[in-house]
């Protein structure tokens, strides 16, 4: 598999747009996916506010892709949030999300924090790897649906 960074510095990637992106992640991340619009806002957050995107291929078929989101927070919460990451579904436990994984940390600067479902099966990759659950998330929302 290779890799391809992409960020403010590099912009839009031609072989790989923010649109083919975005529809690769909402096809992949089945029930624990958000609607297409908010992939592309975190998309753009990355050109606008910082972080990057690395996008997994074969022979231009992208296999998977993570979406990283600065938080411009270093020292108290972590510099790097990991917001979205799906490996196509046909390749599903053949390494293919360790070695992305191992890319993004890898590029990242600095801490990295992101959020699983309990019952999500990639919680055993990301335990693996390192990461670990310090704590529990709460939220407020204050215009509940």
């Amino acid at each position: 598999m290779d890799f391809e960074h992409i960020d403010a510095q590099s912009g839009e990637n031609p072989k790989f747009t923010d649109e083919r992106i975005a529809d690769f992640l909402f096809n992949h991340l089945e029930q624990y996916g958000d609607a297409k619009e908010d992939i592309l806002k975190c998309i753009n957050y990355v050109y606008r506010k910082g972080g990057f995107i690395t996008v997994g291929h074969e022979g231009g078929d992208i296999k998977g892709a993570v979406v990283i989101n600065e938080t411009g927070m270093s020292g108290y919460i972590p510099e790097n949030i990991l917001v979205y990451i799906a490996v196509d579904r046909s390749t599903r436990g053949k390494g293919y999300g360790r070695k992305l994984m191992t890319r993004v940390i890898e590029k990242a600067r600095g801490d990295i924090a992101l959020h699983v479902e309990p019952d999500n099966p990639a919680r055993h990759l990301y335990e693996n790897i390192g990461f670990t659950n310090k704590y529990l998330e709460m939220r407020y929302k204050k215009n509940p649906s």
